[in-house]
């Protein structure tokens, strides 16, 4: 069977690509711009099309389209599907058939996903379980992909909640991390995302099991109904054995592996091989993932990481802090979706500030940077774009050491001027971002 997949280049998209190669079918995709991901996707044979979508793509003899949430109804490759008459899905729907066939393990929440499904993935390889995982980063020890086909029964998934993608999904076993006030885009409001995910949890057969934050107030809310709960929270007495043993670092990752550790202890895999394998967890793609960094023939420390919500960057710039004690530590911040910016400005501007303000010793960061804004194709809309921008954070920010600078090539060309050796630089955001981690490694 050949199948076709628009917007190949996301990172759930590509996943689900490389599941349908390793079951035998031929695969084709289409994407705006080439990425590290499409790359390695036409490693594996995959023939990826890259720039403007063309109906001409859609061949008679595909047999599936499978398009990203990002696809609007006018994409021309879709409109050939349709009216070619080909079978079409979105990519939250043949994932959520996936999961109907397997014991699926779905992971959910406003922030940790992708780390929690990465520690359940690994320890059920450790125990032998053998799991099909497909998951929002790259895993080193999946060769640095998203996913990981496996033999068994089983399925880890990382559950994305936009567009309510997840009430496609039928897993055996729910996991809660947190639930904040994110999407709002789509959701409007607390309510509507806490209405969506009580919908989404009583998906759970009787059989079924949720997992959840005991710490998240909001978590407890839409749980209520469900019967069969178990609960993980960083006050119990595990978490300091937890901390001991973690390689990555963070109050918030404790959390993680809690969550992770309670999943196996629904699976009665023993403690034992939870630890061993959580213990030697090194952390994820862009999930503060240390790398050394080289300019003027000086080293430095350079982190890169995801976060791009207000929440996300408060907690991963504390354990910064934690991390680099004495260090100087600069942000380059790049904000992710204009509606995420326009809708949690006021969010933005706080975590930002504090960041910058002293509490016990240093600030959580030294020196502030400011790109543009990055772009979600098909996601924006053109009257938040013309009243939100990097400059009016800024400006809102109002301290002596924040500044704006539009783009990656010209904060390279900056920090090469300012930074003397020795520093922390923290590359954050969750859009192309990440690629000024190369400038410094050439």
């Amino acid at each position: 069977m050949k199948v076709h997949f628009i917007g190949i280049g996301g990172i759930g998209v590509s996943a689900l690509a490389q599941y349908f190669i390793h079951i035998g079918h031929e695969v084709s995709g289409s994407d705006l711009v080439s990425s590290e991901i499409t790359e390695d996707l036409k490693k594996k044979g995959v023939k990826i099309f890259i720039g403007k979508h063309k109906r001409e793509n859609i061949k008679k003899d595909i047999s599936l389209v499978i398009y990203t949430g990002a696809v609007s109804e006018d994409n021309p490759e879709l409109k050939e599907t349709i009216k070619k008459q080909i079978l079409t899905q979105s990519y939250a729907q043949a994932l959520g058939e996936l999961t109907r066939k397997y014991f699926t393990i779905a992971v959910s929440g406003s922030h940790g996903k992708s780390t929690v499904t990465a520690m359940i993935a690994l320890i059920l390889i450790e125990a032998g379980f053998d799991p099909t995982v497909i998951i929002g980063t790259k895993l080193r020890e999946f060769n640095n992909t998203n996913f990981r086909f496996g033999k068994s029964k089983f399925l880890v998934i990382e559950a994305d909640e936009h567009f309510a993608s997840f009430l496609n999904y039928w897993p055996k076993i729910i996991v809660l991390t947190n639930i904040e006030r994110e999407h709002l885009d789509y959701y409007k409001n607390l309510k509507n995302i806490l209405n969506t995910y009580e919908k989404y949890v009583s998906h759970l057969k009787k059989d079924g099991i949720l997992v959840l934050n005991k710490d998240c107030g909001n978590v407890l809310e839409i749980s209520r109904k469900i019967k069969n709960k178990k609960f993980y929270s960083i006050k119990q007495e595990e978490a300091q054995k937890i901390k001991k043993i973690m390689k990555i670092p963070g109050r918030f990752n404790i959390a993680n592996a809690l969550a992770a550790l309670t999943v196996a202890r629904v699976l009665k895999i023993s403690d034992k091989i939870s630890i061993e394998a959580l213990s030697g967890y090194h952390g994820a793609w862009r999930r503060f993932e240390i790398v050394n960094g080289y300019l003027n023939n000086k080293k430095f420390t350079i982190v890169s990481d995801y976060a791009h919500h207000p929440t996300k960057i408060r907690v991963t710039l504390k354990a910064a802090r934690e991390r680099f004690p004495k260090k100087k530590i600069w942000l380059v911040f790049q904000p992710h979706q204009y509606q995420r910016t326009y809708y949690l400005f006021d969010d933005f501007i706080k975590v930002l500030k504090n960041a910058l303000r002293p509490t016990q010793g240093r600030p959580p960061v030294d020196n502030l940077i400011i790109t543009d804004i990055f772009d979600v194709a098909g996601r924006e809309e053109k009257k938040i774009k013309k009243t939100v921008s990097s400059k009016k954070l800024v400006k809102a920010i109002n301290q002596k050491n924040t500044i704006y600078i539009s783009n990656a090539g010209k904060v390279y060309q900056y920090l090469k001027k300012n930074l003397k050796g020795g520093e922390v630089v923290i590359i954050m955001g969750a859009g192309d971002i990440y690629k000024l981690v190369s400038y410094f490694n050439k």
